[in-house]
């Protein structure tokens, strides 16, 4: 069976990755799925590194001869290559700049705070095997109730979704970057209505995709937790 066209290179504990094949899969984006372990350093090695792209990063694809890293510059790409439903990237009523701004201003606030705390509570414990730094892990979760706050009162508004009735992928990644926080513990509704109204109608919208991506993503969490407390466990 020859190979797709595109070949999409992802770890589901990233969040990006999961925003892209969820998008991917429920746009019928023909693709290879490719999967990459952070945790046991794959991203690192000189095959996917030289091959596949030069930042040493997750996620990123490769198109017949190209190759192509970081998420909205593939998600750009896809949508210029590829026939896709027209909501998520609408051209119609000024969408599509609304979703850019959404993803400049996350890049630079939702996603370095969901990231930070992530590492700070999770990955960096994970890795060298110990466990989290308290003072590291509060200045972490201040930064992120801030960046919610603001992203509650910025892009959530009586409408079902951010630019209006209609799913766009400034929603997808959205809620993919609130889910990396969520799924390590941490309660992104509390005092927060329209942040809770606006994760549902998106989680329902998103359906089957979302589901089974969210849940595999959880699964390896709950995986690698499992291996982690026993090497602490031996260290102590």
């Amino acid at each position: 069976m020859p190979l797709q066209p595109i070949r999409f290179f992802y770890d589901l504990l990233n969040q990006s990755s999961r925003a892209l094949y969820i998008f991917l899969e429920s746009s019928k984006i023909p693709f290879e799925a490719v999967s990459i372990s952070v945790l046991k350093g794959e991203h690192l090695t000189g095959e996917y590194r030289d091959k596949v792209t030069r930042f040493k990063k997750v996620p990123a694809l490769t198109d017949h001869n190209l190759q192509l890293s970081e998420s909205v510059a593939m998600f750009r790409h896809l949508i210029r290559e590829n026939i896709i439903p027209e909501h998520w990237y609408p051209r119609k009523n000024f969408g599509r700049s609304r979703i850019d701004e959404f993803l400049e201003w996350r890049q630079r606030n939702l996603g370095l705070a969901s990231t930070d705390y992530f590492q700070q509570k999770w990955l960096v414990p994970y890795l060298q095997k110990r466990q989290p730094n308290e003072s590291a892990v509060n200045m972490a979760e201040k930064q992120l109730n801030h960046t919610l706050n603001e992203f509650e009162q910025l892009f959530l508004h009586s409408k079902g979704f951010m630019i209006g009735d209609n799913i766009s992928y400034a929603d997808l990644l959205a809620i993919c970057e609130i889910d990396q926080p969520k799924y390590i513990g941490f309660n992104p509704f509390i005092h927060r209505p329209k942040l809770d109204r606006w994760y549902k109608t998106v989680r329902d919208e998103l359906g089957t995709y979302y589901k089974e991506v969210t849940h595999e993503f959880d699964n390896k969490l709950r995986t690698a937790e499992k291996s982690h407390k026993e090497a602490i466990s031996l260290k102590q």
